[in-house]
């Protein structure tokens, strides 16, 4: 099969590579779309800690079941799915205590190891999430971030009229924005610099959208602030922006060893929350009922799509900022044509 490969950072190229084959308990899955976002960045530059090259990228996916390994039960040849790719060792520390996104034997599809950026993917069957076969294939790919929202969402325990400030108006920042409108808030600012990106923010039902919070003139800040950017700026400035009383969720991916300032002293004597969310726990079936009952606007967050062999034609649009989630697709027969 053909597959977009990471040979160290900076260098990417498509090649031919041995196809999978599905263990016990696991599933072959050929691959209908693979998202494309900030983490595959952060691989492609060297800044993830724990991807060992060379790597296949490609954690957002969907696709097929062509085959099933032994021991398979609740999955069959033919089935339309979504694939959790964190895989918690279950037996550490964090596992044990029910926190399996922290575990400290973490492995992912696409981040540790070989990734959906390709036809063909074998994956557990467990972390396989059956989608309803007429719901539109690309929408499949949306599961994943859409699980990592719902998780920020878990930890920030959204209370109603609550008052959200939003930095970033890519793809992560309009499904929290979207699951902020439906978990009763008040009102929904957004903000991100890229000003071609507002108007799709106003339609997801955004209440007010700006290049800057200055604009938005709120002097005694928001109840809840969410960075979905993971750029340090709009970190240091949200963190400014949040009310008193009120909570910062660090949702954005930044490089390992970036760093950033803030003032301790008005965390503690304004009692300023400051959470972060590390991808997926217990939210991914959450999050595909989400996307299969209507609760964010599917078509509307997906702009590209791209053939597989175009990989670094579609990295160059998402570091660009030409679209909103963009999508590779690999050959629909497994076999390269």
């Amino acid at each position: 099969m053909i597959a977009a490969v990471v040979e160290r950072p900076g260098k990417v190229g498509i090649e031919r590579v041995d196809d999978p084959s599905p263990g016990p308990r696991e599933v072959l899955v050929q691959v209908e779309a693979c998202g494309i976002c900030g983490t595959d960045m952060h691989i492609l530059e060297g800044e993830s800690p724990l991807t060992r090259y060379p790597i296949v990228p490609g954690h957002e996916f969907c696709g097929e079941v062509v085959a099933v390994g032994r021991g398979v039960e609740d999955l069959r040849l033919g089935d339309f799915v979504a694939v959790d790719p964190n895989l918690p060792c279950g037996h550490c520390r964090m596992c044990q205590v029910g926190r399996d996104n922290l575990c400290l034997n973490y492995e992912a599809i696409g981040v540790t190891m070989a990734g959906a950026c390709a036809e063909l993917v074998a994956a557990p069957a467990a972390n396989a999430f059956l989608l309803p076969a007429d719901l539109p294939r690309a929408w499949g790919t949306l599961v994943e971030p859409l699980s990592c929202a719902v998780h920020g969402f878990d930890r920030l325990a959204a209370r109603l009229a609550d008052r959200y400030l939003i930095y970033g108006a890519g793809t992560m920042g309009l499904l929290m924005a979207q699951l902020a409108r439906r978990a009763g808030a008040a009102a929904v600012d957004v903000v991100d610099v890229k000003e071609r990106r507002l108007p799709v923010a106003e339609r997801l039902g955004a209440d007010r959208t700006a290049t800057s919070a200055d604009e938005l003139d709120r002097p005694q800040g928001w109840e809840v602030v969410i960075d979905a950017t993971g750029v340090v700026g709009a970190i240091e400035d949200g963190l400014r922006r949040v009310a008193r009383g009120g909570t910062f969720l660090m949702f954005g991916v930044t490089a390992a060893e970036a760093t950033a300032e803030f003032s301790p002293f008005r965390v503690y004597n304004e009692e300023v929350t400051v959470i972060g969310s590390m991808a997926v726990l217990h939210s991914f079936a959450r999050a595909r009922d989400l996307l299969v009952g209507g609760a964010i606007d599917a078509a509307a967050m997906i702009t590209h799509s791209m053939a597989l062999e175009s990989y670094e034609d579609a990295v160059a649009a998402f570091r660009s900022g030409a679209g909103l989630k963009i999508q590779v697709t690999p050959a629909t027969d497994g076999q390269g044509r």
